[in-house]
């Protein structure tokens, strides 16, 4: 895992240095794995299975997309209203903040608003968002388990 590390911070050192992503490491997602290390994890999951596969894939936009993917900036698990739909709304809501603080490319865009499906009804249209998809549901799997990755 230590070579997909290396790649993620490759591609994606201009998220992981940002200030909203200082605000991301504080913030916890699942567990006791903060927002910015389920974000990198996802990112290493997604390079590792994307080689795994006989396919030829945008390893920068899969990385990218994979870091902003819960670029949400708040914490989810607060008493909120805004938060009640969490699950199916903070999609759009990283998509909004990521466009706003970074360019991004289509597939880029589409890994970040689809990485909830199901949960969101529109499949992904791209093989890095499928990917990243299954990449976040493994990760967030484990974390809930506490299972060390």
């Amino acid at each position: 895992m230590a070579k997909m590390s290396s790649t993620v911070k490759s591609y994606g050192h201009d998220i992981i240095e940002s200030n909203y992503m200082e605000k991301q490491r504080k913030f916890i997602q699942h567990g006791n794995v903060t927002v910015f290390q389920h974000c990198f994890g996802v990112a290493c999951l997604a390079i590792y299975i994307a080689r795994l596969l006989p396919i030829k894939i945008d390893e920068r936009a899969l990385i990218r997309g994979a870091l902003l993917h819960d670029y949400f900036l708040y914490d989810w698990h607060q008493k909120d209203k805004s938060h009640r739909w969490h699950g199916f709304t903070h999609a759009m809501t990283s998509l909004n903040n990521a466009q706003r603080d970074f360019e991004l490319c289509p597939k880029e865009k589409d890994i970040i608003i689809k990485h909830m499906f199901p949960l969101n009804i529109a499949p992904p249209l791209y093989k890095e968002s499928i990917i990243v998809c299954i990449a976040d549901k493994i990760c967030a799997l484990w974390e809930t388990l506490s299972i060390n990755y």
